[in-house]
Parts: C-alpha cells; sequence; structure tokens
C-alpha cells in the first residue's frame, strides 16, 4: 500500500506539508476552512495532537476531516496521554477509516500545558511507538497476538537539528531509522549552514527530511522561541530584520523570511522538502509559497 504523501515523499519532488490546529472546542468553522485553503497546496496536513499540552480537539477528528474534504493527512500521535492499549487501538481505528500516515511523538511534557494536574503517561516513546506500528503491520499486537486483519502506514518521527548538545539528537534519530522511520521532520531550523552540516550526516540513512520552518511573527516571537523553545536559536541577524519592520509590517517580513529560506533549501537542495508551522497563522502558507516561488 501506497499512500499518496509516501508517493511524493519517494518521487524526488520537493515535498511541502504544512499544520492544521484543531481548536478548543467543537466550533470547526475555521479548521475546515483553513483545510479547505491548504488541500491542495500541499503534499500532506499534519493534524497536531494536544500541542503544547494543551487540550484541544482530537488529532484524529481533524484527520478525518482533512480526508473528507479530500486532502491527504498525517495523524500526530503522542505517547503522553495513552498507553499502549489505547495508542493500538486508535492505530487500528485510523487505519480503518483511512488515514494512513502517522508521526509518533513521545509529547510534551504535562506542565508546559493547560491541565499541569493531569497525569502523563509515557508507556512508551516515540522509539517505541515507531517498533508498536511495525509489529502490527506484521499481523500481531504489542503482546504477541495476532490481528484479525493487519495495518500499513507511512510512518515519521522528529528530529531536532540546531539542538545543543546535538549528539544526544543523532543518537535518538539512528534509533529512530532502525525502528521503522520512513520521514522525519525536524524542529524549526533558522541556521541553513548547521541545518546543513546535520543534512550531511542524515544523507546516510535512506530516510527523507523535511525542515521545519515556524513562520516568525514578529521579533517579539523570534526572541521568545530562542530564550524558551529547546533546540530552537534565531539568528539575530533574523531578529534585527523583525523588529526594523514598519510598523504592521512584521508578519509580512516573517512571511518574506520563511519564503526565502525555502527557496534557498530548495534551490541548493539541501533536504527533500520543508513542514510548514504557521502557528495560528495557517492562512498565511500560501504567501509563504508565493514567497518561495512555489506554486500555489
Amino acid at each position: 500500500m501506497t499512500t499518496r504523501f509516501r508517493q511524493a515523499l519517494n518521487s524526488g519532488k520537493f515535498v511541502i506539508t504544512s499544520e492544521i490546529g484543531p481548536p478548543k472546542g467543537t466550533n470547526l468553522e475555521k479548521m475546515y476552512q483553513h483545510i479547505d485553503l491548504l488541500k491542495d497546496k500541499v503534499d500532506a496536513l499534519n493534524v497536531t495532537d494536544h500541542q503544547s499540552s494543551v487540550m484541544r480537539f482530537p488529532s484524529m477528528g481533524g484527520c478525518l476531516a482533512v480526508l473528507e474534504n479530500g486532502g491527504e493527512p498525517v495523524l500526530q500521535m503522542t505517547c503522553r496521554d495513552r498507553n499502549r492499549i489505547a495508542l493500538q487501538g486508535d492505530l487500528l481505528l485510523a487505519y480503518s477509516k483511512g488515514i494512513k500516515n502517522v508521526l509518533c511523538l513521545t509529547g510534551d511534557a504535562v506542565p508546559v500545558g493547560d491541565h499541569r494536574a493531569a497525569k502523563g503517561i509515557f508507556d512508551l516513546d516515540s522509539v517505541q511507538l515507531l517498533h508498536l506500528i511495525r509489529r502490527l503491520e506484521g499481523g500481531t499486537d504489542f503482546g504477541g497476538n495476532e490481528l484479525l486483519g493487519s495495518v500499513e502506514f507511512c510512518t515519521g518521527a522528529t528530529v531536532t537539528p540546531e539542538a545543543i548538545p546535538l549528539e544526544p539528537q543523532l543518537f535518538k534519530f539512528e534509533k529512530k531509522v532502525d525502528a521503522g522511520a520512513e520521514f522525519f521532520q525536524t524542529q524549526a531550523v533558522y541556521d541553513l549552514e548547521k541545518f546543513t552540516g546535520f543534512m550531511q550526516y542524515a544523507r546516510q540513512f535512506p530516510v527523507k527530511i523535511l525542515a521545519g520552518i515556524v513562520l516568525l511573527s514578529s521579533a517579539r516571537m523570534a526572541r521568545y522561541m530562542t530564550a524558551h523553545v529547546p533546540g530552537i536559536n534565531v539568528p539575530q541577524n533574523l531578529i534585527d530584520e523583525l523588529a526594523q519592520a514598519p510598523k504592521g509590517g512584521a508578519l509580512q517580513k516573517g512571511i518574506e523570511i520563511a519564503g526565502r529560506m525555502i527557496a534557498t533549501l530548495k534551490k541548493e537542495s539541501i533536504c527533500d522538502g520543508v513542514h510548514i508551522m504557521a502557528i495560528n497563522r495557517e492562512e498565511a502558507v500560501p504567501d509563504i509559497l508565493v514567497a518561495a516561488g512555489l506554486p500555489v
């Protein structure tokens, strides 16, 4: 079984994916608008899974909405909220409904979110989740019991190329490759020289790498991410560029920066594609593609 997303990854084209952030509630109007806006402009749409440990409409529901509207969904699945029984059940449900791309995540720590009294499960981590999926594909569950009907997923994972120190990330990267990851989405990339060095290492493995592009909407956002988000370091020259934008023009400058980075990554064949994260600003993704010189 080959999903549309797997076909894109293996086609040799520069792959574009983006992200849908579900709402905190049942008013899905804006989510559907974003799906309709982006489904024909990107190769796949990720739906976040209670990102930053903030309770929202679930990734599974968002992926079903993407499917219903003709898009190609990528289910984000974190190990924070479910034990191995629930993870397997959700995977069986996803596959039975036509969701066949999965991004495996350990999950953000509970205290960073909005339900600090919640209990993090973490029965498995992302590497073990990848192993679990391969076990299901072999026709048995994680306990070794035979399945009545198996699954087949295009599976991915994440990596942080600008982490300091980098060595633990490389160690985990190799474990994820060995566990069956076919593609990787990176944490936000801003230092292209450092990312190019990471790609020289990553190219020895038979996986596809999508560089994470987070839209910077202000200098304040860039400073905050550098100070508080592990593995992200926005260079001072980009912060200055945002700070010097005309009043009300910082978002447009952020779009220009994102487009410029994507254009460079594509022109120099540094990686296999990009994953665009326009957090709470999904409507800006087409403008980023235009700024990158890509068709929309």
